[in-house]
């Protein structure tokens, strides 16, 4: 069993749009439901959770009631901070054995691929943990405090992490509980599963896969989102030409025959 959880309690100060970031439409559509649209949409993924602010979750509830054919889906409450909001909708999970693969991904990253989401299954289920990730483009520096650098790591070492990132649920249970234990707070939860000592595996993903952020990333996002209809547009036109050019030839190729 695969199920897919998506924080969405967030503030979007960053966004500064007033509102959830998730909310926000891209090309006339909620960010949050082209993200849940894309797992739907994926064979491997088999339930859908998620965690949204509490005053929120029924706004969250009464948009997903209108999506037809969406995949069996429950919403929850969230907490203060990502990492709860996560532990939430894994304590959401009912049934779920040990080597069940729990995906977490970004509310406010709808672009991901259905390439990106099946491989990240598949290497989490074959060894145990998996994140999706690109290689740094640009130079990257370690600074102190003070904003002084200190170090400039090797870039071809150094990979941008993204989502989705999947675990075994054993894996995943665990690093949640050690981390409450010490009071640890991550960034990402691969974060915690190092702290374990678990090895966590990359899986190439695109730069396409952005997450919406600031404004300036609704127009990158648009502007891959027109590119990709223009390219389906072309598709389908290609294939019907291709498909009367193949009626011909056939025709003319039956008509050789007799």
């Amino acid at each position: 069993m695969v199920t897919a959880i998506f924080p969405a309690a967030g503030k979007g100060r960053r966004m500064q749009a007033g509102m959830n970031k998730a909310f926000m439409e891209l090309a006339g559509i909620p960010i949050l439901v082209r993200t849940l649209l894309k797992f739907s949409d994926c064979q491997a993924v088999d339930r859908l959770v998620i965690a949204a602010a509490e005053p929120e979750v029924q706004f969250v509830r009464d948009i997903l009631k209108r999506l037809p054919g969406l995949k069996p889906w429950q919403v929850v409450a969230g907490g203060s901070e990502r990492q709860y909001s996560v532990w939430k909708g894994i304590q959401a999970i009912e049934d779920a054995a040990e080597d069940d693969i729990i995906l977490v991904h970004d509310a406010a990253r709808p672009l991901v691929s259905d390439r990106v989401i099946r491989e990240t299954i598949r290497t989490a289920a074959a060894k145990g943990a998996a994140i999706a990730a690109v290689p740094a483009k640009n130079t990257i520096k370690l600074c102190s405090t003070a904003g002084e650098v200190v170090e400039t790591p090797d870039r071809s070492l150094l990979w941008e992490v993204q989502t989705p990132q999947g675990f075994r649920r054993d894996i995943l249970v665990r690093a949640n509980e050690q981390a409450a234990a010490d009071g640890f707070l991550g960034t990402d939860d691969a974060s915690l599963v190092e702290r374990l000592g678990e090895t966590v595996h990359i899986v190439a993903s695109d730069y396409r896969n952005i997450k919406i952020t600031t404004p300036e990333d609704i127009l990158i996002a648009t502007s891959f989102l027109a590119e990709e209809q223009e390219k389906s547009l072309l598709k389908s036109n290609l294939e019907n030409m291709f498909k009367t050019f193949t009626e011909e030839i056939r025709e003319k190729f039956i008509r050789y025959e007799d």
